[in-house]
């Protein structure tokens, strides 16, 4: 086994051997990303291993990750990393030969709609116009939707910095004890508001999953009249299309979700700053909290703001990408197309339906 089936084999055991479950998206990722790192540092020398040695290596991983899961994971472990790669070994020469057939493919597609440049090219056309209006009130709902949940996380989060200012007045005998429930209900509000914003921001992103479904059909539509006896390589382009503008949905989806979180992780260390300064001596507490809170405000605010200017605009964003997405398709089909490189994503697209086979039929054996 050389070095590149090794590495990829304990990326995959790292994914395996953390849980019990996994799903045929991180694998898939796990090989694909794994085959385009390669493909950029095509030029360096991978060392091989003896194979010997590196299956020795491989069944002490084994057992020590298999202490730690249940059978079901063991087995896909077992099963998984075989044809994980044996996928990878063929990527590359898959991916030649898919370049190929997708150059003759839209060759012979080009051919057939030339006669009709003219049409293909309106309908297309007023394919994008349609896909703009119908995204528009998705990026306008997004921008909505993180200014009214910003706006709240800001108005809930006020009052404990005025109630922190208003304690610091009263002469109280501990104030430790009178102020340490603010720190934990702080960090309960916040953690309550992260939540609360992923719940509304992220089904946005498949809603918009259902748009590209329904635009990509009324594409094939618009289309099919003009690509008689070539609808299969129609078909095939505009699946790589679908695949490439979905994914983009995934993306916004992932960003959504990981910009909330970011968020949370950026107003965390206010709460453990106070927790930590009541830990401090009463005599001097009075003292350092006062600078504390009156600057905890505003720079809650300001966190805030900037998660708001920050996520406004990716549905703007989202929409000019899928938009591009098909004036490249418009682009592909027309007469004078030079060379297309694009058959990459089509690879990644043949890669992830595999694996997603590949899982189906070990839940069908399971079952």
């Amino acid at each position: 086994m050389s070095l590149k089936a090794a590495t990829l084999a304990l990326a995959l055991l790292a994914i395996t051997g953390a849980q019990a479950d996994v799903s045929a998206q991180q694998v898939a990722d796990v090989v694909w990303n794994y085959f385009t790192q390669l493909t950029g540092n095509a030029k360096e020398t991978m060392e091989q291993i003896q194979q010997s040695e590196i299956s020795k290596q491989l069944n002490t991983l084994f057992q020590d990750n298999l202490q730690n899961v249940n059978s079901y994971a063991g087995d896909l472990q077992k099963k998984l990393i075989p044809f994980a790669t044996e996928l990878h070994a063929k990527l590359s020469q898959d991916s030649e030969k898919l370049k190929e057939q997708i150059r003759k493919e839209l060759e012979d597609l080009r051919l057939k709609l030339s006669p009709y440049a003219d049409e293909v090219h309106q309908q297309i056309s007023k394919n994008i116009q349609d896909l703009q209006l119908k995204l528009s009130p998705y990026a306008e709902e997004l921008r909505g939707q993180v200014n009214q949940n910003a706006d709240l996380l800001r108005k809930q989060l006020a009052p404990y910095a005025q109630e922190l200012r208003d304690k610091l007045q009263e002469n109280v005998d501990s104030l430790q004890a009178a102020l340490a429930p603010y720190a934990e209900q702080l960090q309960e509000q916040i953690d309550k508001n992260v939540a609360d914003m992923k719940e509304k921001l992220v089904p946005l992103a498949d809603e918009l999953q259902v748009k590209i479904d329904q635009n990509v059909e009324e594409l094939r539509k618009q289309l099919a009249p003009y690509a008689q006896d070539v609808q299969d390589k129609l078909n095939r382009q505009l699946e790589g299309l679908s695949f490439q503008m979905k994914k983009g949905a995934e993306d916004l989806r992932a960003k959504l979700s990981e910009s909330a979180e970011e968020l949370r992780l950026k107003l965390n260390p206010y709460t453990e700053e106070l927790k930590e300064k009541l830990r401090t001596d009463a005599e001097g507490l009075r003292q350092s909290l006062g600078p504390y809170v009156e600057g905890l405000s505003g720079q809650m605010e300001q966190k805030i703001e900037e998660f708001r200017r920050t996520v406004g605009p990716y549905g703007e964003a989202f929409n000019k990408q899928l938009v591009q997405k098909v004036e490249e398709m418009k682009q592909k089909l027309g007469p004078y197309a030079g060379e297309v490189e694009d058959h990459l994503s089509f690879l990644e697209k043949d890669v992830r339906d595999k694996v997603a086979a590949f899982f189906s039929t070990i839940k069908q054996i399971e079952n």
